[in-house]
């Protein structure tokens, strides 16, 4: 049925607010305009980044009629605390996949990643957890912000290694979406996530070349605490 059929269906109307996510795509945001409701953005968590539980909390209001998170990378919105959350205020809550999912070659993308885990320094790899798959491997690049992070993966890419940017901007930044706040762990993590190769497909020796033009590289930056 898709967010904005399930929205409907649920009962939610235009000029009520729909907790989303800041950080990632904006299909759930746009869909939330698209029927006349208003998109309230929450803050992520740094580990999963997905929604913080405590991040929606402080951000309901008596015009809040649902939630709804979306689960990023592969890795799981903690949809438990979310739903209590929903229970506790009596809010619908919607939990999705990521748009654009790679559904294959699971047991090979858990492999790479165990092996990056492993070897990889310089860079913070992800934050274990259980039933990951690794849509995208994503890496941050500790340093003083942004800057840091895109010559990294300007470096990574002049030696051939095809990381990308995630996610280039806070949803409440993109036009049409705009909105006057300021949330932290979406804006570190917009400045310095790197998504990693680690498609099926990958020879161990494409990883090794990664790991050493990483760790190369990763020397260089003093991470930001």
């Amino acid at each position: 049925m898709g967010t904005l059929g399930t929205l409907k269906s649920a009962g939610v109307r235009a000029g009520d607010e729909v907790v989303v996510p800041a950080y990632g795509n904006a299909e759930v945001a746009e869909a939330v305009v698209r029927m006349g409701a208003l998109p309230v953005f929450a803050d992520v968590d740094a580990g999963s980044y997905c929604l913080d539980p405590a991040a929606v909390s402080d951000v309901l209001t008596g015009r809040t009629a649902a939630i709804v998170a979306v689960h990023r990378f592969g890795r799981r919105a903690d949809d438990g605390w979310i739903r209590e959350v929903g229970q506790r205020h009596g809010l619908l809550v919607m939990v999705e996949d990521e748009p654009g999912g790679a559904g294959d070659g699971l047991e090979q993308r858990r492999l790479h990643a165990a092996y990056l885990d492993a070897r990889l320094n310089g860079v913070r790899t992800p934050a274990a957890a259980a039933g990951h798959t690794y849509e995208q491997y994503v890496v941050r690049v500790p340093g003083n912000g942004r800057p840091d992070r895109d010559a990294f993966a300007r470096a990574l890419r002049a030696k051939g290694v095809a990381c990308r940017v995630p996610v280039q901007v806070p949803v409440y930044r993109i036009p049409g979406l705009r909105r006057e706040v300021f949330l932290p762990e979406t804006e570190r993590a917009v400045d310095e996530t790197l998504a990693l190769p680690v498609h099926a497909g990958m020879s161990r020796r494409e990883l090794q070349r990664m790991v050493g033009a990483c760790n190369a590289l990763g020397g260089l930056l003093q991470p930001a605490f």
